[in-house]
């Protein structure tokens, strides 16, 4: 569910955005500010946080902020961890329900962005997650994409798929 919720959201955004821990705990504790309100431009906190603040995530997702609300490109906060590499992040959205296989417009799930970004640590947490079958709509899986890049990441992606199948 996400609130339109005029100053509160905008507020909440800020400072999720800044990184701000202890304003956004009094706004969602003492406030009583929805975690999914939105902002002017229709984003909540969780999807506008400073990706790196775990700590925020965390704060966001315990008092109900919905894991895997999606932009109008069908982008989840999870392609945003990804994208950045906030692999604690990442992990916070993920025990809190985040689905990685979801594709964004383009049809990239989060391991493909993290792929294309460069970020080995994201694509080695996501990977035993994630359908490794999925083809974006260029037609390439997160392999495909690896063995264009990175053969370390390719390397990390077929042990993956070489554990799937023992």
């Amino acid at each position: 569910m996400i609130l339109t919720d005029g100053d509160s959201g905008n507020n909440l955004t800020s400072a999720a955005a800044k990184g701000d821990i202890t304003a956004v705990k009094r706004m969602l504790e003492e406030d009583g500010v929805h975690p999914d309100a939105v902002n002017g431009f229709g984003r909540t906190a969780l999807q506008v946080m400073m990706m790196g603040s775990r700590s925020v995530a965390l704060l966001l997702l315990e008092h109900g902020a919905n894991a895997n609300v999606r932009d109008q490109q069908g982008i989840t906060p999870a392609h945003d961890a990804a994208r950045t590499g906030f692999t604690d992040t990442l992990s916070v959205l993920v025990q809190f329900g985040a689905s990685v296989n979801v594709p964004d417009h383009s049809g990239a799930l989060p391991i493909h962005v993290a792929i294309r970004e460069g970020h080995t640590a994201a694509v080695d947490f996501l990977a035993p997650l994630s359908d490794l079958g999925h083809r974006d709509h260029n037609g390439h899986t997160a392999l495909d994409l690896a063995r264009a890049r990175s053969s370390d990441v390719a390397e990390i992606l077929e042990r993956h798929l070489d554990s799937r199948l023992t």
